[in-house]
């Protein structure tokens, strides 16, 4: 009898087990079915980090602080990753404390690929159901003369209504620009840095794209605070070739086919930046160079700590500054030595200066329009959000600027 009641309690143990094991792995499958499994990707993007030709980086956060990173990429659209010619990638992984709790962040970077070849992707921690959905990248053409890119500034949301308009923001963009390469952001994502349900929401309305089509960042005061930029840092896998002495990530340059684009940190550490900016400017033998940085020189004010970057974009003959900050949308006459280069000058092919943009905002956040500058060719406030694409077509570089809803407000271009 004793005998038959251990057999009993053994046999209800090992059933509980079974169906505790059973409830489990249901609870796996509609946690990994909603993305909810500790070690799923989220937050997804990715970058540029060495040649865009033949390499590409991601990073992505996960709710497991101590999830392992894997990045598995594979050549051709939707192809299998049970192949033998699947490239593993395992990601730096490290951690980091959010409002929402300590949590994993995973960077990788894939190099060796084809030029102008489609590749797909998945990221996550290798285990079932913690891969992210799989997603399709093109290399870029090697020494393309043919590139266009969308900029994009200040999406700087709190709620999700907010980042709502940021996401139809840039939806709207890929649908007027369809054939865009890349992404350049010109800071100021969010309200609060710390904000990681601000992040969150960034991502979510984007992911389709940002996890598909690389987006640069540039550090905005709102990113950057008291000259702290980890929770924004964190986000992105970019180019580790920037001021030495200024805070890792927020400058660095990249080129994509014949464009040369400086990232710049207006928030810290600008002396620093302003000897690498000057052997960056003449070390790059790229026909377009391009800078994007958040507050502006010339932009609906002007800011004069920045007036040494300013002479360096003079002397190497920088032709676009894209900027951010003001929340309304200047474009400047073409300047040289702090003065309009005259249509008689650049007729002339001796002289072609130095445009200054800022795009109004690509969220739902609006400041009042200052006052008109003799620098300035056009100044508007609209209360839309905005975009603009750039297209570089040889000798010709096109900026065209349009409101959310597909209107377009600005156009010129500049000629080599």
């Amino acid at each position: 009898m004793k005998d038959l009641k251990i057999v009993l309690i053994i046999g209800i143990i090992f059933l509980v087990l079974i169906v505790a094991a059973v409830v489990f792995e249901r609870l796996k499958a509609e946690r990994a079915e909603a993305g909810l499994l500790p070690g799923t990707p989220y937050n997804l993007v990715t970058t540029f980090k060495g040649d865009a030709a033949t390499s590409r980086a991601f990073t992505w956060y996960t709710e497991d602080a101590a999830a392992a990173g894997r990045l598995e990429v594979v050549k051709g659209e939707n192809a299998s990753f049970d192949g033998t010619s699947v490239i593993r990638v395992q990601a730096e992984d490290t951690t980091i404390k959010t409002d929402a709790g300590k949590r994993g962040v995973h960077k990788a970077e894939v190099s060796g690929l084809e030029p102008d070849t489609v590749y797909t992707y998945r990221a996550g921690s290798g285990e079932d159901g913690e891969w992210s959905a799989a997603a399709s990248f093109t290399t870029a053409e090697a020494d393309t003369d043919e590139v266009t890119f969308i900029n994009v500034t200040d999406s700087q949301g709190i709620t999700a209504a907010d980042f709502a308009v940021w996401g139809r923001t840039l939806n709207k963009a890929f649908e007027t620009f369809p054939a865009a390469q890349f992404i350049v952001h010109n800071g100021d994502f969010t309200e609060e840095a710390e904000d990681s349900s601000a992040w969150n929401s960034f991502f979510s309305n984007v992911d389709s794209l940002v996890t598909r089509i690389p987006l640069m960042p540039v550090t905005g005061n709102h990113d950057e605070v008291d000259e702290q930029a980890a929770e924004f840092t964190s986000h992105f896998n970019v180019p580790d070739n920037g001021a030495k002495g200024s805070i890792a990530g927020t400058s660095y340059s990249f080129d994509y086919g014949a464009v040369h684009v400086t990232v710049l940190n207006t928030e810290s550490n600008l002396k620093k930046q302003t000897e690498w900016l000057k052997k960056d400017l003449a070390s790059t033998d790229k026909a377009w160079k391009i800078v994007a940085m958040h507050r502006p020189a010339y932009g609906g004010n002007t800011y004069k700590k920045l007036d040494d970057w300013v002479e360096l974009f003079d002397k190497y003959k920088v032709d676009l500054v894209l900027q951010g900050h003001n929340h309304e949308y200047s474009r400047s006459y073409p300047l040289l030595d702090g003065k309009v280069v005259t249509e008689k000058q650049r007729s002339a092919g001796a002289v072609r200066g130095t445009v200054y943009v800022v795009t109004n905002a690509s969220g739902n956040k609006f400041n009042e329009k200052k006052e008109d500058q003799f620098y300035h060719a056009v100044h508007f406030q609209n209360n839309m959000a905005m975009f603009a694409g750039i297209t570089i077509s040889g000798k010709v570089l096109s900026y065209q600027a349009y409101d959310v809803d597909g209107n377009k407000l600005d156009e010129f271009t500049l000629t080599h």
